[in-house]
C-alpha cells in the first residue's frame, strides 16, 4: 500500500497563527485509515478548524457526522454537478433535512462542471438553481464549484444575488476572478497553486486582495508539490498559506491572520 505523506510537525514552542482549512472532504474513505493521526497532524500545523465539504448526499451525512463527534470541525451540506443527473425529490427532502443540522454552516458544494461532465449541463443547471435557493432560504453562504463553466455560472449567481458565496478552488483567470469580487464573492486557493507549472494561477493571486481570500486543501485532492500523486490532508494548509506569502511578497503570518477572519465571519464561527 502507499504510504501517505506525513507533514512534518513544528516545535510546540513556537506559537503559531490560527489557520483555517476552508474546504476538505474528510469524509472520504480515504481517510477511513488513520483520521485521528491526520487531525493531530492539522492541529499541529495550527489548523484550528476545518469545514467538511458534501458532495453528494451520502457524503453530506458524513460530514454531518464528522461536525457532531469533533468540536472543531464544521460541515457543509451539498451535491456535487457531478451527481446531477441523479438529483431528485427525496434527495431534496434528506439534504433540506441535513442543511438544518446543528454546525451545518454552509451550502454546497454546488455549480457547475463542463469539464467531465459526467452529468448533463441542463441537470447541473437545475440542481445548481435549487442550491443556491436552498441556501439563500436557510441564509447561508454558499460553496460553488466551476470548472469550464464559467459564464453559465455567473449568470446563475448574478440572478440570485444579493448573495454570500465562495469560489472554491478558483481556476478562472483575472476576468473571471473580478467578475466574482464585484459580486461580493471570496475566492479560495488550494494547494495548486505550489506546482511548478502554475505560474497563471499564482499571477491571479498576485492581483487578488487578502481581504477577499480563504485557504483550502479540498483534501484528498490537490497535495502541494513534492507531494504530488500522494494524499493531501488540512496540515498543508500551513504550506499554502506560506506560498500565498511568498507570491503576494507578504508575512505568511499576515496571510494566516486575515484568511481566517475572512473564514470566520464567511462561515459565522465564534
Amino acid at each position: 500500500m502507499t504510504q501517505n505523506p506525513r507533514p512534518s510537525i513544528p516545535d510546540p514552542q513556537i506559537p503559531l497563527p490560527e489557520l483555517i482549512d476552508t474546504h476538505a472532504h474528510l469524509d472520504f474513505a480515504d481517510f477511513d485509515a488513520d483520521l485521528e493521526e491526520v487531525i493531530s497532524r492539522a492541529k499541529a500545523a495550527g489548523v484550528n478548524y476545518i469545514i467538511d465539504i458534501g458532495s453528494s448526499l451520502e457524503g453530506s451525512k458524513r460530514a454531518v457526522g464528522l461536525s457532531s463527534k469533533y468540536d472543531f470541525i464544521y460541515a457543509s451540506v451539498g451535491i456535487h454537478p457531478h451527481e446531477a443527473d441523479r438529483f431528485d425529490q427525496a434527495a431534496k427532502t434528506d439534504i433540506e433535512e441535513l442543511a438544518r443540522k446543528d454546525k451545518v454552516v454552509a451550502i454546497g458544494e454546488a455549480g457547475l462542471d463542463y469539464f467531465k461532465n459526467y452529468s448533463r449541463p441542463e441537470n447541473q443547471t437545475v440542481l445548481f438553481k435549487y442550491m443556491v435557493g436552498l441556501a439563500k432560504d436557510l441564509r447561508l453562504p454558499l460553496v460553488i464549484h466551476s470548472r469550464q463553466a464559467q459564464e453559465d455560472t455567473l449568470k446563475v449567481l448574478n440572478a440570485a444575488k444579493p448573495l454570500k458565496a465562495v469560489v472554491h478552488c478558483f481556476s478562472g483567470d483575472e476576468s473571471f476572478m473580478k467578475e466574482c469580487l464585484d459580486a461580493g464573492f471570496l475566492i479560495s486557493f488550494t494547494c495548486n497553486i505550489t506546482y511548478k507549472k502554475a505560474e497563471g494561477l499564482r499571477s491571479v493571486l498576485r492581483s487578488a486582495p487578502l481581504e477577499r481570500l480563504m485557504l483550502e486543501t479540498d483534501a484528498p485532492f490537490l497535495p502541494p508539490e513534492g507531494s504530488r500523486g500522494k494524499r493531501n490532508e488540512p496540515a498543508y494548509v500551513k504550506i499554502l498559506c506560506q506560498e500565498v506569502a511568498r507570491v503576494k511578497e507578504v508575512p505568511w503570518q499576515d496571510v494566516a491572520r486575515l484568511t481566517t477572519e475572512n473564514a470566520r465571519r464567511f462561515f459565522n464561527l465564534k
